[in-house]
């Protein structure tokens, strides 16, 4: 692999690895979300990397993470363009961004939201299949806070099998200390009540 050029070296990462776009807000931990799951890949001897994209570094503004997952190591180096998940923290994006943009053929948008996911699918014609977990109400159940980032990340390990729950726990605990355990039985409460729709 180190000795095929390097846009060959893509083509074979694109052909076997998960990417993950993370759609959320200044404030939400979409970037440590990235991060935590990078962590558990790579504990699991998997290859992994994550990476945000820089904009407007303030809360509340919209913010893009991204993560990859390879059983080989990673060549690319750009942003994920045409993901398999789309996680969405903040529902209110739906309405300003395409979140569905360049979605990979049986790619799947995962949103914080308590509707029906086929209904919103639907709704929003989107082109691929559409999950859906009521994330801020398991947070402020769980948390007390409205922070929804490990609790969406806990749905979309179930909806791909991205790493086993278990190893989650570890980069958990080194972020959050004691507060990981909480933020642990979150991810277990959204892979448990994820609703996932029919493939399209």
């Amino acid at each position: 692999m180190d000795g095929l050029p390097i846009h060959l070296q893509n083509e074979v990462d694109k052909s076997t690895m998960i990417e993950i776009r993370f759609h959320g807000r200044g404030g939400q931990g979409a970037v440590t979300s990235a991060e935590l799951l990078a962590n558990a890949a790579i504990a699991e001897g998997k290859c992994a990397q994550s990476f945000p994209s820089f904009g407007p570094e303030r809360r509340g503004a919209p913010v893009l993470a991204f993560a990859r997952i390879n059983e080989t190591k990673i060549y690319l180096r750009e942003q994920v363009y045409e993901p398999d998940i789309a996680l969405v923290l903040d529902p209110a994006l739906l309405d300003v961004l395409n979140v569905a943009e360049g979605m990979k053929p049986g790619g799947i948008i995962i949103i914080n939201s308590a509707l029906d996911p086929d209904e919103l699918r639907a709704e929003r014609d989107f082109p691929c299949q559409v999950a859906t977990v009521d994330a801020q109400k398991i947070a402020l159940e769980v948390l007390r806070r409205p922070i929804v980032n490990t609790t969406m990340l806990g749905a979309a390990i179930k909806a791909r099998s991205l790493v086993n729950l278990e190893s989650m726990k570890e980069p958990l605990d080194n972020r959050f200390g004691p507060i990981a355990a909480r933020n642990y039985n979150v991810m277990e409460r959204a892979w448990n009540e994820i609703k996932i729709g029919g493939a399209r």
